[in-house]
């Protein structure tokens, strides 16, 4: 099989990881603009919502979990709770939460 129709078996073509990245600089920019522009009580969760788009489009798209079988896509985000659980608790532990 040829390396442009193993390319085309993921589902997405050369254009369309392209727009990916433009969609990704475009989300880019509008984070560095939060340092620019007074987005008020709106800025850290604008911030935090653009996080998340990101880094589920970089996953499902560049590390093509959305292609692949769908095991990958519950052990990738599985590992990830479990990670974000014991950071919560290792900083709940230190009483890193209270003010």
């Amino acid at each position: 099989m040829s390396e442009t129709a193993e390319h085309h078996d993921h589902g997405m073509s050369d254009a369309g990881y392209i727009k990916i990245a433009l969609v990704l600089a475009a989300i880019t920019a509008l984070e560095v603009s939060t340092y620019y522009v007074d987005f008020g009580p709106l800025f850290m969760p604008a911030l935090l919502i653009m996080m998340v788009v990101k880094f589920v489009m970089v996953v499902s798209y560049f590390m093509h979990l959305k292609f692949d079988s769908k095991i990958f896509t519950f052990l990738f985000y599985t590992g990830l709770g479990l990670a974000l659980f014991v950071y919560i608790t290792a900083l709940a532990t230190f009483k890193f939460f209270i003010s």
